[in-house]
């Protein structure tokens, strides 16, 4: 059985998938959508076409990105030939599922259910402090969505709780803005813990949008429900699988 979480906020069909009901065997034991990872191809694709099951659209339909931690969004209308270099989407296109993949990074899902238009992105610490968020937020508005009517959900993505960071990254957020010392709290020695949901929700509600949530679950804490990239680098894995979030028209 698969397992998504779902949030009230969105009206359009959506998703975050959990890695419960999926193929994969071993480290990626469960739903592994990462075609980039090491798992067998065929696996990924069978696990792909059950997302798109669930989704109700044909699996060419379940468009993704090659996604390298950019604020560059995609407009989409159709099936693409191949994953085009960018980390969100937007379309006002019936039938298209876009998907996003993480394993700890933010998965954001937009909707503005008045203007039938959706959105996604992968929003990173890089991404959303390069402005991936309010790049979406432009694209949906460029397809007839207004700001103030735009639902954005943030989904399973690690807590501040695991995100132990340097004082170099600390600094180089709040060299650009002194306010952002909220997201960081002490940690151990000279690290700190950086609060990666409540600055994306920061930064989506300073942009505007018309409401914004987060999920509240913890990819790092929960290895039943959830692939983390930071938990498979401590516990020395070779690699890790990745979830996807979709939402379709």
């Amino acid at each position: 059985m698969l397992d998504l979480i779902t949030s009230p906020a969105l009206k359009p069909k959506h998703g975050f998938f959990t890695r419960k009901g999926g193929a994969s065997s071993g480290i990626f034991a469960g739903l592994n959508c990462g075609a980039g990872s090491s798992d067998q191809a065929d696996i990924v694709a069978i696990n792909r076409q059950r997302v798109a099951e669930a989704m109700a659209v044909p699996l060419d339909h379940l468009i993704g990105l090659h996604q390298v931690h950019s604020p560059d969004v995609l407009a989409v209308t159709g099936p693409l030939a191949i994953r085009p270099q960018a980390d969100a989407m937007v379309t006002a296109t019936k039938g298209v599922a876009l998907s996003i993949l993480t394993a700890d990074c933010q998965p954001v899902l937009f909707a503005d259910a008045n203007a039938d238009v959706i959105g996604a992105a992968h929003a990173g610490w890089r991404g959303a402090k390069d402005g991936v968020l309010e790049a979406t937020l432009a694209a949906m508005e460029a397809l007839g969505a207004q700001r103030q009517n735009i639902a954005a959900v943030i989904g399973p993505c690690i807590s501040q709780a695991a995100y132990e960071v340097g004082p170099e990254f600390f600094e180089s957020f709040t060299d650009d803005d002194p306010e952002t010392r909220r997201f960081f709290a002490q940690g151990s020695g000279d690290r700190l813990r950086f609060d990666l949901p409540s600055y994306g929700l920061w930064r989506l509600r300073a942009a505007g949008v018309g409401q914004a949530e987060w999920t509240g679950h913890c990819t790092y804490s929960d290895p039943e429900r959830f692939y983390s990239y930071r938990r498979t680098t401590h516990a020395g894995e070779a690699d890790y699988g990745r979830l996807i979030s979709v939402i379709r028209l």
